[in-house]
């Protein structure tokens, strides 16, 4: 019934992350109704995303080319970050996320990926060398920020044997009852963190 064009776009959008099959049907067919310029200019955007987006030089994140230039993003080129904290994560997502909160004032190291048997990520597919050279150049402390799964235990465990020759001073996020939760709703592994991460209160 769909044009095989049509077909072939779903199957594209599909494989977004997030995006099934119902959902790419939609974005595909409100592109072919639209305003031709809108699929234009997404399709202009995405032609030249690689060759405009690039990773950062020092931090792994998302940086933008420009020229005559040295390839880093916003972040590593703010003059008024804290370079003796540097926070560890995962993704480039996880780094936005952080940001977000605005309560990260040093810089960052994005790793890419985590440490993973069963997918082949293994230790030497991490940045560690990257690490520990940031680590060198005057880094006291190093938060590490990778998600309280068994892959982000593993590489928070990993990174720390790694830098434990170091002197430097390694933390991890803390992680407990989200903000307005109930604690009957919070699973036993949240509420262990919570109560191990308690931290002293000023009357």
């Amino acid at each position: 019934m769909l044009p095989d064009r049509i077909r072939r776009v779903v199957q594209r959008l599909s494989r977004l992350p997030g995006v099934g099959e119902k959902t790419a049907l939609r974005y595909a067919m409100f592109l072919v109704t639209a305003d031709e310029a809108i699929a234009r200019e997404l399709g202009e955007e995405l032609m030249t995303l690689h060759e405009h987006v690039r990773r950062c030089e020092q931090c792994g994140a998302l940086a933008e080319v420009r020229q005559a230039e040295r390839l880093l993003c916003p972040v590593c080129l703010d003059p008024r970050r804290d370079d003796s904290l540097l926070c560890v994560v995962a993704r480039v997502q996880d780094m936005m996320a952080i940001e977000r909160s605005q309560a990260m004032p040093g810089r960052y190291l994005v790793l890419g990926k985590l440490l993973s048997p069963l997918d082949g990520v293994g230790p030497g597919e991490l940045p560690i060398a990257e690490l520990r050279s940031r680590v060198k150049a005057g880094v006291k402390e190093v938060i590490l920020a990778t998600p309280p799964s068994v892959d982000g235990e593993a590489t928070a465990l990993l990174l720390a044997r790694e830098l434990s020759d170091l002197g430097v001073r390694l933390t991890r996020l803390a992680s407990g009852v989200p903000h307005g939760g109930e604690l009957e709703f919070a699973d036993q592994i949240t509420l262990g963190r919570a109560i191990d991460g308690r931290r002293k209160l000023d009357p």
